[in-house]
C-alpha cells in the first residue's frame, strides 16, 4: 500500500524565523513557546536545546509568519513571563541543511586545557567547519568533548586536528556523520601492550633467561623495522625447553590495560560485538577471551612436547596481513559492515587491520602507527575509547547499575 505523501505549506527554501530563549532553566519552558508558536501559520524546521549548570538555551527555526509584528508581541511575552532573554532573526531556507562534510569530533584531554580546545576550535574554522554542537562526555578519568560539525571535508579536517592534536597534547578523533553510527559494531583488539600490559612473548621468555633478548627484537617488530614472521620465529626459538606449565604462570600475572574490563562491558550490554587477535599465544587467548566473554578470537599457538615448548608455532602465523584477514573474517561471521568495525592496536603488524576497520585507533602506539591510524589515545584508560564512540560517562555508569 502506497504512503501518503505530504507537502509542506511553505517551501522551506523561503523565509525563516530563528527563535532563541535564554534563561534559568524550569519546568514547562519548551511547552509554553511551543503553544505561543501554535497560534501562527508557522512549521517546526529545527530544535536545539541544551541545559548547561541550570541555564537553558533553546532555539527553534521556524518558516517565518506572515503577521511578524504579532509574533514577535507574542514572544515577547512569553519571554517576559518565563523571565528569559528572547532573540529572534530573520533569514532564508535551511542552510544548516546543505553544509557540505559533516563530523563527529571528540577531544579528550587529561588534563584539557582551554589553549588546547581553542586551538582546535580554531583548526575547525579554518578548515571552513561551524560547530553545531557541543556536548560533554566525560569529567573522568579524561575530559571528553563532542563537537558536531559541519561544512569541513572530513579527511581535510582529520588531518588538521590531528597535527594540532600534537602540538596541544591532546588527542582528537574525527569521524563522519551517518546512519552506521546507529548499528551494532564489532571491537577488534589487539592483546599485548593494548588489551594487557606488556608482552606475553617475553613473560614466557623470563622462564628461559632470555627476557632482554626477546623484549629487543619485540621491539624492532613492533616499529616496523623487521618482518613480524621472522622476528616471531627468532624469538620463540628462544623459548625452547621451557616447562609448558609456565605458562600458567605468565596467565596468572598478567595484567589488564586500566579500563579494559569497563569498556568490554558496558559495550558488551550495548549490544557491541568483541574480538581479539594476537601475535601471542593461544595458550593464553583462549583463557583471557573466556573470562572476558569475547566472542571470536585468533592467534598463534605454541607447539609443546613431552611437557616442553618446542621452540616452534603450530599453524598459520597470525601476522599483519593475518589480523586484517581476522578482522574481516569476524566481521562477516557476526554479519557487520567492515564499516562497523572498530580496530584497536599499537605495533606496526596492527596497520591492515586499522586501515581496514571503519575505525582505527592506536592505542599509546608507536610514532608510525599513530600517523596511520585514524585516531589516536595517549592517555593510558582503555575505557576512554566509549567515548569516541559516542556514549558519555553517565551512560557507562548507567549500564553498571543495571547490571
Amino acid at each position: 500500500m502506497n504512503e501518503p505523501v505530504t507537502t509542506p505549506t511553505a517551501p522551506l527554501d523561503g523565509p525563516t524565523v530563528s527563535v532563541t530563549l535564554l534563561g534559568r532553566d524550569h519546568a514547562g519552558v519548551t511547552a509554553r513557546l511551543f503553544e505561543a508558536f501554535a497560534t501562527y501559520d508557522v512549521e517546526v524546521i529545527d530544535v536545539e536545546q541544551i541545559v548547561l549548570r541550570g541555564r537553558l538555551v533553546l532555539a527553534v527555526l521556524l518558516t517565518a509568519p506572515l503577521d511578524r509584528a504579532g509574533f514577535e508581541r507574542t514572544l515577547s511575552a512569553v519571554a517576559d513571563e518565563l523571565g528569559m532573554e528572547l532573540d529572534l532573526a530573520y533569514g532564508q531556507g535551511d542552510n544548516r541543511g546543505r553544509r557540505r562534510g559533516r563530523s563527529h569530533v571528540t577531544v579528550l584531554g587529561a588534563p584539557l586545557l582551554p589553549a588546547a580546545f581553542a586551538a582546535v576550535t580554531a583548526q575547525v574554522a579554518a578548515a571552513g567547519g561551524n560547530i553545531d554542537r557541543i556536548v560533554r562526555m566525560a569529567r573522568y578519568p579524561v575530559t571528553a568533548i563532542d563537537l558536531d560539525v559541519s561544512g569541513a571535508e572530513p579527511e581535510a579536517l582529520r588531518r588538521a586536528l590531528a597535527l594540532e592534536a600534537a602540538r596541544q597534547n591532546v588527542d582528537v578523533a574525527v569521524q563522519p556523520l551517518g546512519i552506521h553510527q546507529h548499528a551494532q559494531r564489532l571491537v577488534v583488539m589487539d592483546v599485548d601492550s593494548t588489551l594487557i600490559q606488556g608482552e606475553v612473548i617475553e613473560m614466557i621468555a623470563a622462564h628461559a633467561g632470555y627476557e632482554a633478548e626477546v623484549a629487543e627484537v619485540t621491539a624492532a617488530a613492533m616499529r616496523g623495522e623487521l618482518d613480524f614472521a621472522d622476528s616471531l620465529a627468532q624469538r620463540v626459538a628462544l623459548l625452547g625447553g621451557v616447562d609448558a606449565s609456565a605458562l600458567d604462570q605468565v596467565y596468572g600475572a598478567i595484567q589488564l590495560a586500566p579500563g579494559a574490563r569497563t569498556m568490554i562491558r558496558t559495550l558488551k550490554r550495548l549490544g557491541y560485538r568483541f574480538a581479539l587477535v594476537s601475535g601471542g599465544f593461544t595458550q593464553i587467548i583462549d583463557k583471557l577471551a573466556a573470562d572476558l566473554g569475547i566472542d571470536y578470537w585468533a592467534a598463534n599457538t605454541l607447539e609443546v612436547a613431552d611437557g616442553k615448548l618446542t621452540g616452534r608455532v603450530t599453524g598459520p602465523v597470525v601476522d599483519r596481513a593475518g589480523k586484517a584477514a581476522a578482522l574481516r573474517r569476524f566481521a562477516d561471521a557476526a554479519g557487520i559492515s567492515l564499516a562497523n568495525t572498530v580496530a584497536i592496536g599499537d605495533g606496526a603488524n596492527d596497520l591492515d587491520m586499522l586501515e581496514a576497520a571503519g575505525l582505527g585507533i592506536a592505542f599509546n602506539a608507536k610514532p608510525a602507527v599513530r600517523d596511520a591510524a585514524d585516531t589516536s589515545l595517549s592517555v593510558p584508560y582503555l575505557d576512554a575509547i566509549v567515548f569516541l564512540l559516542g556514549i558519555t560517562r553517565e551512560e557507562v555508569e548507567a549500564a553498571d547499575a543495571l547490571a
